[in-house]
């Protein structure tokens, strides 16, 4: 079974930086394609960025994070630069199958518990 835990969450102002960390647990990271996605408040989960052969991001993120995956340590991050009001949300690190659509939250089998991100204005 595999088990992730996020870290790293906080509060930051507008234009601010954060680093989140997926420590992944129970299988070698680099087997499977793993992914961020956030919630925010009255949204549903929406995709963030994926790592498998190649890097994937969502439009509104792209040019700011970058994923990146450390097999050494079996852990994911997710660098958010140039962070916003609008990229508060709940960050959720996720686990899928290598095949298959990056994008979506159902592809996923495996969650984390969630990081708080709070950007303020």
């Amino acid at each position: 079974q595999l088990q992730l835990a996020e870290s790293g969450g906080g509060l930051v102002q507008t234009g601010g930086s954060l680093r989140l960390s997926c420590a992944v647990s129970g299988r070698t990271v680099s087997i499977y394609t793993m992914g961020w996605f956030r919630s925010a408040p009255g949204k549903e989960r929406e995709f963030v960025a994926a790592i498998g052969d190649i890097t994937y991001y969502a439009d509104s993120v792209k040019g700011r994070f970058t994923i990146s995956r450390d097999n050494a340590k079996n852990t994911v991050h997710l660098q958010m630069n140039t962070l916003k009001p609008e990229d508060t949300a709940v960050y959720y690190c996720a686990a899928k199958a290598t095949y298959g659509s990056v994008y979506h939250v159902l592809e996923y089998a495996y969650w984390g518990q969630g990081t708080q991100v709070t950007v303020s204005s």
